[in-house]
């Protein structure tokens, strides 16, 4: 009986393509389920200190939903770095107008802070609307709850 235990190689995992709908969906509760999916938890085979998770192209990035009075009341910040230089924009003017960072800053801010979560991050594609470019990989459809 063979007591290692079993750690993934780059090699031999298999990354597979997801296509999710975020038409009508909460935004933390999207995040958290490709937060896992990047990071390949859903697998067998996890393994921390390998990049062991699927890629995922989001849709319909504008449609997200956000739950309450977080629209108006929540903000994104930016700052340049010079005096004065912070930037303050509401999450419904993210929506209207930056739809895709909205859905990425929520997915990076799950994922693990180390050098690995650049590379998991690299693999989620977000678009506006219901048209991506990524067709010759044959992406599943993946189905996450509305509420």
């Amino acid at each position: 009986m063979n007591r290692q235990t079993y750690l993934a190689k780059n090699q031999e995992v298999v990354q597979k393509w997801h296509v999710v709908d975020a038409t009508d969906v909460v935004l933390g509760r999207l995040a958290s389920r490709l937060a896992v999916i990047l990071m390949g938890k859903h697998k067998p085979e996890y393994t921390p200190h390998h990049d062991v998770g699927d890629y995922v192209i989001v849709l319909n990035a504008e449609k997200v939903k956000l739950t309450g009075s977080k629209l108006d009341l929540k903000f994104f910040q930016t700052f340049s770095g010079y005096a004065g230089g912070r930037k303050t924009y509401s999450y419904r003017w993210m929506i209207e107008n930056k739809p895709e960072l909205l859905i990425e800053k929520a997915v990076q801010r799950m994922l693990p802070k180390n050098r690995l979560a650049t590379r998991m991050l690299a693999k989620l594609k977000v678009y506006r609307g219901a048209e991506h470019p990524h067709q010759a990989q044959q992406p599943e459809p993946l189905t996450v709850s509305a509420a």
